[in-house]
């Protein structure tokens, strides 16, 4: 029996939108396989790791008869990438083995039985569903996405806080040093839902949205989260616990503001890291009359010093960050100008965008 036969880029990119989320090495042997059901000639491929569940439905030819059963995802991948995108493939059925089929190649593959597959258990009942552009929401995510902590003890930072209210979508992620805000105003209103995101939520989401005006529907319930889009489904738990106030983390009314380019910031910054050491991450800014002097030096006396013209009249200030975390915002921006807001020497720096309330990033100072 034919399960399907289409073209290896087509097969090749189903795949590999819902692998993302499978390990290699699993305690369940099955969790690393994709679950393949077909009806009506319609493939249906789905994976999970417990807490989260990818599902997509294609159209990939073959036999309309029923059928299902789960084959190792990666190595199923790893496969049909040594074939031309032009292949044509076919994977068929045969006393409980698969055969793929490509040109004069040909796979047998061991299968574990779909009854065995756990599916993801899926709330009852789910809130008022929402959507918004694709673009946006990718975008709010890698404005957001690398202040999340990793592995942090205090497990509702290792995510991201999803805030929808009125006709505004927030999105807040901190380790506890940084915190990153960004928001994006919708079409429609929305009653208030506050949700945790998982990192793995995160990434995958990352990793699967594209740049195009496509919408992507968003429900949320007491303990799960589903997303639809361009045929998948994409369900995950949430993180339990409750996020930091981040209202009270944003410095308000600093009183020294220099407005400056930020690819001219980010180049003298990425200069000075070369001078840092992997144990320590440090970097002095000196803002004074007119210039922002980035320095740094390691333990074998190296220095790296690096002055930008800018207009600036306030108090002289000399403070320290860890200069990785200025990296990583600047980076993840794209605007020519950016807005630095400083207190004093000891006090956290507001990073934003002028005349933009809809981006914050605030980081803590560092001792050096």
């Amino acid at each position: 029996m034919i399960v399907f036969q289409s073209t290896q880029d087509k097969v090749l990119a189903a795949l590999q939108s819902v692998a993302g989320i499978v390990e290699r090495r699993h305690t369940l042997p099955v969790l690393a396989n994709v679950l393949i059901r077909k009806s009506a000639g319609e493939v249906q491929l789905t994976t999970s790791d417990l807490e989260i569940q990818i599902r997509t439905q294609v159209d990939l030819g073959g036999d309309d008869a029923a059928f299902s059963t789960t084959v190792g995802a990666r190595k199923l991948i790893d496969i049909l990438r040594t074939l031309p995108s032009e292949q044509l493939v076919s994977l068929e059925s045969a006393q409980n083995k698969l055969i793929l089929k490509g040109g004069k190649s040909k796979f047998t593959l061991q299968t574990l039985p779909a009854e065995d597959f756990p599916l993801v258990q899926e709330a009852p009942s789910f809130g008022p569903a929402f959507s918004v552009p694709q673009k946006t929401l990718k975008s709010l995510l890698n404005q957001v996405s690398f202040s999340m902590a990793v592995h942090d003890i205090r497990y509702y930072l290792n995510g991201i806080l999803f805030v929808a209210e009125g006709t505004k979508l927030s999105l807040v992620a901190t380790d506890g040093h940084r915190l990153a805000f960004a928001s994006a105003e919708l079409d429609v209103e929305v009653p208030k839902q506050e949700v945790i995101l998982p990192r793995k939520t995160v990434l995958e989401l990352q990793r699967l949205l594209s740049d195009k005006d496509g919408a992507i529907e968003l429900q949320f319930a007491a303990n799960q989260a589903r997303f639809r889009f361009e045929g998948m489904e994409f369900v995950t738990k949430l993180v339990e616990g409750k996020f930091p106030d981040y209202n009270r983390v944003i410095p308000r009314n600093h009183p020294n503001i220099v407005i400056l380019g930020r690819s001219a910031l980010l180049a003298a910054l990425q200069r000075a890291a070369i001078m840092t050491s992997e144990k320590f991450k440090g970097v002095r800014l000196n803002l004074e009359r007119g210039s922002l002097r980035v320095a740094a030096n390691n333990a074998d006396q190296e220095e790296a010093v690096d002055e930008l013209d800018i207009q600036y009249d306030g108090s002289a200030i000399e403070i320290g960050f860890n200069v990785s975390y200025l990296i990583d915002a600047l980076s993840n921006m794209s605007q020519d100008m950016i807005r630095l807001e400083l207190n004093d020497g000891n006090s956290s720096a507001l990073l934003t965008i002028p005349d933009n309330e809809h981006f914050k990033y605030v980081v803590m100072p560092m001792r050096i």
